[in-house]
């Protein structure tokens, strides 16, 4: 590899940056976008935008056989093309149905782009190496949630949103360029032909492997509740909560708690191992969830937003260092198989996490009980699968 670590974790950060930043600098505009095509004021449509992003992820079961065949460069520099010109098109459509389309798009790009770095850190690392890998990616990641939000707000106070959705794809350019200093991190020799009975043996053995599916189960469940909440924040702090103002500190704040708990994630995994931190990670999760479920139903009505916060906050940041965790054990047996596994690990991360998340948002209409009952109920699910796992684990 001609690029240092250092520069490699921040490529790589850059990368799925691009997963987040399709997302995160949308989110104040959702009102701007609702007005130009005229919906009612209430209407919660416009977080379609995000659950059709995410649906392009089931893409990656196709790039990820791909990768384990022509290389994780060669699918790399297709997602990045998807990701931009579908960007483009997002930006200037002229009706919502032509949006969605290139949002799903623009998501199948950054599920090539996505899965194949995954992927690239798994040929380089395993175990909990790659957990503390991982961890530093996701740090300088994180900080997209910080800065995003107030940059779209930027660009709309003197632009239009129309420009807003086109600022990824700058930035993706940008990385696309940047990415040409990588090397191949998947060698000839290791490389998997392309057929029918290599794929179904290679599913197979990854979706009848214990560990992948206790692993990938727990960041998907986790994830249903964080996508649900995503997609949803502004309409939760403008319309439930009424303070639209408030909504970039809010994002940012909760930015800014991920990525410290992230960056101590790393630190954590260094002293303990994956294995013990993410029980450890699960447990606080789980005890939050559960408490704000129990004082929403004592008080008999919507929480105090101070209160929603206080709770919401943590489990989001806890998420996202569950998150390393969870994908270094899930992939950690299965590296001769790394780009197939790590994209089915991600289509169940992303595509059917988001998906469960879409239903949890289309209930939030009548206040915000169903998203605390996902956030409890994903934790009490993920507890169950991470302590299920008996193995004896030596740091």
């Amino acid at each position: 590899m001609k690029i240092k670590s250092g520069e490699f974790i921040a490529l790589s950060a850059s990368s799925m940056m691009l997963t987040a930043l399709g997302i995160d600098i949308m989110l104040p505009v959702f009102g701007a976008v609702g007005n130009y095509f005229e919906l009612p004021p209430d209407s919660n449509v416009t977080a379609n935008i995000v659950v059709f992003f995410f649906m392009g992820q089931i893409a990656q079961l196709i790039f990820g056989i791909l990768s384990d065949h022509f290389g994780r460069l060669t699918i790399l520099r297709i997602g990045f093309p998807l990701y931009i010109i579908s960007g483009v098109i997002a930006a200037f459509a002229p009706s919502l149905p032509v949006m969605f389309v290139a949002r799903f798009v623009a998501g199948m790009g950054a599920s090539a782009v996505f899965s194949t770095t995954v992927a690239g850190v798994r040929d380089r690392f395993v175990g909990d190496q790659m957990a503390r890998i991982m961890s530093l990616i996701f740090t300088v990641f994180l900080f997209t949630p910080v800065f995003a939000p107030f940059l779209g707000k930027i660009i709309l106070a003197i632009s239009t949103w129309h420009m807003v959705f086109l600022a990824p794809s700058l930035f993706a350019a940008f990385v696309f360029l940047w990415s040409f200093r990588l090397e191949e991190s998947l060698p000839k020799q290791s490389r998997r032909p392309v057929n029918w009975n290599n794929i179904q043996s290679s599913f197979v053995k990854i979706v009848m492997n214990r560990q992948f599916i206790r692993y990938a189960g727990t960041s998907t469940i986790l994830f249903a509740a964080f996508s649900a909440y995503i997609a949803s924040s502004e309409y939760i702090i403008a319309e439930k909560f009424g303070h639209p103002e408030l909504f970039t500190w809010i994002f940012a704040g909760i930015g800014l708690l991920m990525a410290f708990t992230t960056s101590l994630n790393a630190r954590l995994v260094n002293r303990f191992g994956a294995r013990r931190t993410l029980r450890g990670l699960i447990v606080i999760y789980t005890t939050i969830g559960g408490l704000l479920l129990l004082y929403t139903i004592l008080s008999g009505h919507t929480p105090r937003m101070w209160v929603f916060f206080l709770a919401v906050a943590p489990m989001l940041a806890l998420n996202l260092a569950i998150e390393p965790n969870s994908s270094a054990l899930g992939l950690e047996p299965l590296g001769d198989t790394a780009g197939f596994a790590s994209a089915i690990y991600g289509t169940f991360f992303f595509f059917i996490g988001a998906s469960l998340g879409s239903v949890v948002s289309h209930y939030l209409v009548n206040g915000v009980l169903p998203l605390i009952l996902c956030f409890f109920g994903g934790g009490v699910i993920a507890f169950l699968l991470i302590y299920s796992d008996r193995r004896v684990h030596v740091n």
